[in-house]
């Protein structure tokens, strides 16, 4: 008997919930099958119909955000966009665990460069010189300047609203620090 959709969407989520809840908390070699089997409500077995380790959830996890990142940009149909615009489309609250888990303490290096790839597509507009030897680390700047930015925001619990945060983010690469600096 074939399982419905729904359920074997809503059991994936489940385990990708408590993954992502975990993985935020602590390495992922100190995250066991079992852990996430229990604390999702399941048993190994189950675990197991979905994903064959705990590396292939984090791929999973890891690749489901990446597309979700390169739809949205192609939707918002803009000729280029900006790294705030591709940010701006991962602060909602549904991509708030799974976000806070990759660009946590814990998340991994390889997740952060493949971020910063989707980013640099060829519609990304910094305004830089092209084809100057200075210009791969402008970008690089710009991008993981913005990217350490979104991540203190997440785990200050969004403690500015989406307009401030992100009005803040343009304003230091328009105006610098300058004028946020005591007199």
């Amino acid at each position: 008997m074939k399982k419905q959709p729904e359920i074997t969407e809503k059991t994936r989520r489940n385990f990708i919930d408590v993954f992502c809840e975990l993985y935020s908390q602590k390495p992922i070699e100190k995250i066991s099958i079992q852990e996430i089997a229990n604390k999702a409500g399941y048993n190994r077995s189950t675990f197991y119909q979905y994903f064959t380790d705990i590396y292939e959830l984090l791929d999973f996890v890891e690749n489901d955000l990446l597309s979700y990142i390169k739809e949205e940009l192609a939707n918002n149909e803009l000729s280029t966009y900006n790294v705030q615009n591709a940010l701006h489309c991962l602060e909602d609250r549904e991509h708030l665990s799974v976000l806070k888990a990759l660009l946590g303490d814990y998340g991994s290096l390889r997740f952060l460069e493949r971020l910063k790839r989707e980013m640099t597509l060829d519609r990304l507009d910094l305004s830089l010189p092209s084809n100057h030897s200075i210009t791969p680390y402008l970008i690089e700047f710009h991008i993981s300047t913005s990217l350490s930015l979104f991540r203190l925001w997440l785990q200050r619990e969004k403690d500015l609203s989406p307009e401030e945060f992100f009005g803040l983010m343009d304003n230091l690469y328009t105006k610098g620090i300058t004028p946020y600096s005591k007199k």
